[in-house]
């Protein structure tokens, strides 16, 4: 099945044989691939947890610019590690890259507008969170303005090894149906090291269903959809702003 822009992703799970070796078993490249993606997101989720040895609080609210800078490095250290993967997009894609820069940037401006506004005026002004657990509140229920900015980055930077994942099983000529079951059960397994937080069960199960939703839909906007990479990325910082706004809505103090 192919259009203008390349080959597209078999409807069939007939792997590539770029893929493979000469007895049918994945190539070392493609094993390889994938340990380097597991170990990058695992690092940095480890790292991260790390931080106050080197005199950083782990706390997105009150170190935003050191953990801003943290998950930059990290994003760069995908980039320039998969970069060989990211160019092989026009392959598997149904777009050009940019093909309509009107829509590209009519995107990216409402999208950036939305996104500072949010932080910057509808967050400071929400009615403020009753916190009553016997436990320390994640960031996230407590999210101030600067929470978004080394969310912002981490979120691009979950982005980044989502799109190696995708490409690197869209390379073995996986179904999209495939290849979707496969980014819903490792993004949605990824988000167990939020146990490392010392939050609840109940807290890290669920991110870990949501995580394994978008994990199914990120595929398919990835690979089938004009600038998807963008509504991927958009769609997971909404959750975040979800995330942020439901407890100050349905769990304000009462007077």
């Amino acid at each position: 099945m192919e259009d203008e822009t390349g080959p597209m992703v078999h409807d069939g799970d007939v792997p590539d044989s770029s893929s493979l070796s000469s007895d049918g078993q994945p190539k070392p490249e493609f094993i390889w691939t994938l340990v380097q993606i597991a170990s990058i997101w695992a690092i940095s989720d480890i790292g991260y947890y790390l931080l106050p040895t080197l005199g950083v609080q782990s706390s997105y609210n009150e170190s935003s610019v050191a953990i801003t800078l943290y998950y930059f490095f990290c994003a760069g250290i995908a980039v320039i590690t998969f970069w060989p993967v990211y160019l092989t997009w026009s392959l598997y894609g149904r777009w050009t890259t940019f093909g309509s820069r009107l829509t590209s940037l009519a995107v990216w401006t409402l999208s950036f507008a939305a996104f500072t506004v949010f932080a910057a005026y509808v967050l400071p002004h929400l009615p403020p969170v009753d916190w009553k657990e016997s436990w320390n509140p994640p960031d996230v229920r407590i999210a101030t303005p600067s929470y978004f900015l080394p969310k912002t980055i981490e979120i691009f930077f979950q982005q980044l090894l989502i799109v190696a994942l995708v490409l690197t099983f869209a390379a073995r000529r996986y179904s999209l149906w495939k290849i979707s079951i496969y980014c819903a059960v490792l993004f949605g397994g990824t988000h167990v090291l939020l146990a490392l937080g010392g939050v609840p069960l109940g807290y890290v199960v669920r991110f870990m269903v949501a995580a394994t939703v978008f994990g199914f839909v990120f595929p398919y906007l990835i690979l089938r959809v004009p600038n998807g990479l963008a509504y991927s990325y958009i769609v997971h910082w909404l959750y975040y702003a979800a995330s942020v706004v439901l407890p100050h809505i349905f769990a304000v103090p009462v007077k």
